[in-house]
């Protein structure tokens, strides 16, 4: 089982805009079953791991659309928050360590995903639970931002491809 952060990121290392927009990733030209596409990432994928923040986005971008998610989700908050109709949703707090084995038993041997950014990531890294990071670069520049993952990391290079406009790369966290 792995532990992977899998994004998007503009060339100068910004997942969102500072008032969280992905409009600029949204538009951009990107082959769904090409070389490191969402799709064939997220078959592997058993448990996931996200912010409040990310939460909400999901929540407000899939408005009339079914949950996206088939895998049960834990969500870092401490507000209420709504659950889909039929979404496997658990609200956490705290240290993700705990929460970490949780997840890898729900799993059932697949790999676990931490969606969004920020300092829940970093959070999972601090404690050496992150294994990955996969991203994909999209042509565009934002000049400010959410940064790509707030904390200083050591990444070996396992992978690159392009798919259309963008340049995809699988990194190994070295927790030497």
């Amino acid at each position: 089982m792995t532990t992977h952060y899998y994004t998007a990121s503009s060339l100068d290392g910004f997942i969102a805009t500072t008032d969280h927009s992905l409009a600029w990733l949204l538009k951009q030209d990107i082959d769904q079953d090409g070389p490191m596409s969402y799709g064939g990432f997220e078959a592997g994928i058993g448990a996931l791991a996200m912010g409040a923040s990310t939460y909400e986005w999901v929540l407000r971008n899939e408005t009339g659309n079914p949950w996206p998610y088939s895998q049960p989700i834990w969500v870092f908050t401490h507000r209420e928050l709504p659950v889909p109709e039929g979404a496997d949703v658990r609200f956490v707090q705290g240290d993700v360590t705990s929460v970490h084995v949780e997840m890898a038993t729900a799993a059932g041997g697949k790999d676990i995903w931490i969606v969004g950014g920020g300092d829940l990531v970093g959070q999972f890294a601090d404690a050496g639970l992150l294994d990955e990071i996969w991203v994909q670069y999209a042509p565009v520049t934002l000049g400010a931002g959410q940064p790509l993952l707030p904390r200083p990391l050591d990444l070996e290079l396992l992978d690159v491809a392009r798919n259309r406009n963008f340049l995809c790369g699988r990194y190994r966290v070295n927790k030497d």
